[in-house]
């Protein structure tokens, strides 16, 4: 056998060792048995999925909370009473500038309010009125303060108009519009009105000022 040819055999039997080699090493990757973490993910998801759910629901809470908060403080503030309102909240009026036998019409929220300084005679006509013959019973002492200064609401309680003051048939109120009447302690005596005129809340703060509000 020639040199060359026992070269070629031994060069074939490398190739046919390195090809069994090869095939021998591809057997034992391929019998390799990789770790199963199927089980485990498939019981880890209900929990993430139920996790992310959580999450999202707290986060739209907390999101829908704050929104929330910003709409009601936004209402509220433009719900505010204006510092005009506020300054007319209360009214203060000084006494000493309405005469015994006078009334005076001043302007509280917006509305009027009579305050009418009685002479005796006048409170004694008020008292001496049998209030289980008005429509609307109330005594005198029960509308008033001090006997001498009554203070009310200078609208009509039948379709809110303002009456007139020292008239009518009871020498009290009038109102034109419908024929109300009220007498001097502003009770309906006569006409379509269902109620006495209104007695706001007030206070004197001392003998000379009168705190309507």
């Amino acid at each position: 056998m020639s040199s060359l040819a026992f070269r070629s055999l031994r060069s074939g039997s490398a190739l046919k060792s390195s090809i069994r080699s090869l095939s021998t090493t591809s057997s034992v990757l391929s019998s390799y048995k990789h770790p199963d973490y199927t089980t485990y993910l498939n019981n880890k998801s209900d929990d993430a999925s139920r996790n992310l759910t959580y999450f999202m629901v707290g986060s739209m809470g907390l999101l829908s909370a704050a929104g929330a908060k910003s709409t009601v403080e936004a209402f509220l503030s433009s719900m505010a009473a204006s510092a005009d309102v506020l300054a007319m909240a209360k009214v203060e009026v000084k006494l000493g500038a309405i005469p015994e036998g006078k009334n005076v019409i001043i302007k509280w929220q917006g509305k009027p309010v009579f305050i009418r300084h009685r002479t005796a005679d006048e409170i004694e006509e008020a008292n001496n009125v049998n209030i289980k013959t008005l429509r609307d019973p109330q005594n005198d002492a029960d509308r008033v303060q001090k006997p001498e200064w009554l203070v009310m609401l200078g609208i009509c309680t039948h379709l809110g108009c303002v009456p007139i003051g020292e008239a009518g048939d009871f020498g009290g109120w009038f109102c034109p519009c419908h024929g109300s009447h009220y007498d001097i302690s502003g009770r309906i005596r006569r006409g379509p009105a269902p109620l006495n005129l209104e007695i706001p809340a007030y206070d004197f703060t001392d003998d000379e000022t009168l705190l309507v509000g």
